[in-house]
């Protein structure tokens, strides 16, 4: 199988703030120095990582560093990382709208790129005008693109606006058209960017299959960037994680996407506490899990029995009080749910006050191995004015194990619950 991308060790160095370096003399100097002289650009012995949330010492920032990765013809491969890691830049310079500050990119075939909300297309122009401006942008005939024409309008759902000025259309309807076009003009490789979100349910899933059959049916390439990991997982089979301009990892997508998920719970444990608060009505001060013999774990078999220990708070009670607990997988879907008052019926209006604590029983088999983040929250069903409890969100993460395999593969899904398997008759 032939490579459709290749990056060799590709750099791309942004100056805040302005355009150019900062005088035109320096522009001039840097030139001369580059393309004259022959020599190393001064300006790359500067800079920092591009850190978003962090004030630097330098005007220069990489945001991109040494990035060198090479994709095979009809392979599909999320690009996935936080804002401001680098991946619309990584695009962008696949797509040449800008180029790399160092390295060199090689792209075998006609790129396809959806990259803003409209991009590529002229306000002033029909949707129609549009889609033959970027056909022969793309190097096709018109003969070409008159033969996908129906296929894009009735893809995009913008046959009643086809012959307006795409300066009236919709945000949404900009980013229809704009997949529609990037799709269907037989691009070799189909580069699109989160706009998707802009749509609404029908077309994302619509633009997931199109994808899907881009990639699968035509053994087209696809660079797929999303913060919707349960889009990444069902398209793509490689994943890469950005980090700060950088290729943190580079695998199997489910891994690649459990890795940036469990970014955010970093700091999340077996065990979870809160300081104090003598004002508070309500407070979990503090949450375990345990196993049953008391000790603090937060990796279970699936056939244990383990326990979630709370201590609470209670400086009055609080009349239709209840809580919540969600056990969520790794890509933020919720997979278990238990009310109090399921089971307890008000049983938390009973607390005492001071201090105590409430203890839940997870049986074995009640979740399949996997990653998952535990969410609590209490409140009231008497919408109390004044109501003053601390409803703390993601408190601590655990793991469960899978004790034996089935034909060779761990078992998936969501819930791995013991039933009995009856024979009726004979």
């Amino acid at each position: 199988m032939s490579t459709a991308i290749e990056f060799n060790h590709v750099s791309k160095q942004y100056r805040l703030g302005l355009v150019s370096t900062k005088t035109l003399s320096h522009d001039i100097r840097r030139f001369w120095i580059t393309n004259v002289l022959g020599k190393e650009d001064p300006y790359l012995k500067i800079g920092e990582t591009n850190d978003r949330a962090s004030k630097g010492n330098s005007e220069y920032v990489w945001a991109l560093r040494d990035i060198d990765f090479k994709v095979e013809q009809g392979d599909v491969v999320g690009i996935i990382g936080k804002n401001g890691a680098g991946k619309s830049t990584l695009l962008k310079l696949l797509s040449r709208v800008t180029g790399p500050t160092t390295g060199t990119i090689r792209a075998h075939g006609r790129i396809g790129s959806l990259l803003e909300v409209g991009t590529g297309f002229h306000g002033e122009m029909t949707g129609r005008e549009n889609i033959f401006m970027n056909g022969a942008i793309l190097g096709m005939t018109r003969h070409e693109i008159q033969a996908k024409l129906d296929e894009i309008i009735d893809f995009s759902g913008c046959e009643r606006y086809i012959d307006t000025p795409v300066k009236r259309y919709s945000s949404g309807m900009t980013v229809r058209l704009g997949f529609a076009v990037a799709a269907f003009l037989d691009p070799e490789i189909l580069v699109v960017d989160e706009v998707l979100a802009v749509g609404d349910a029908e077309f994302q899933k619509k633009a997931i299959g199109k994808m899907k059959d881009v990639s699968q049916g035509q053994g087209r390439t696809v660079l797929f960037v999303s913060h919707n990991m349960g889009s990444i997982r069902s398209l793509c089979k490689r994943g890469i994680l950005l980090e700060n301009g950088s290729i943190k990892a580079d695998g199997e997508v489910n891994s690649i996407c459990d890795m940036y998920l469990s970014d955010s719970l970093v700091n999340l444990g077996a065990a979870w506490e809160h300081p104090f608060s003598p004002n508070k009505d309500f407070q979990i001060t503090k949450v375990e899990l345990l196993d049953s013999k008391g000790k603090g774990k937060n990796l279970f078999s699936c056939d244990e029995e383990w326990h979630i220990r709370m201590t609470a708070h209670v400086k009055k009670r609080i009349p239709g009080i209840y809580g919540y607990l969600q056990f969520n997988k790794a890509d933020g879907v919720a997979a278990w749910i238990s009310d109090s008052n399921d089971v307890m019926m008000n049983k938390l209006e009973t607390l005492p006050l001071g201090e105590s604590q409430i203890d839940i029983t997870i049986p074995k088999r009640t979740l399949a191995p996997g990653s998952y983040s535990v969410y609590l929250n209490f409140t009231s069903s008497q919408n109390i004015s004044g109501f003053n409890v601390d409803s703390p969100f993601d408190v601590c993460v655990f793991n469960i194990t899978d004790n034996h395999t089935y034909r060779g593969d761990s078992r998936g899904g969501y819930l791995s619950t013991l039933l009995d398997w009856n024979i009726v008759g004979k």
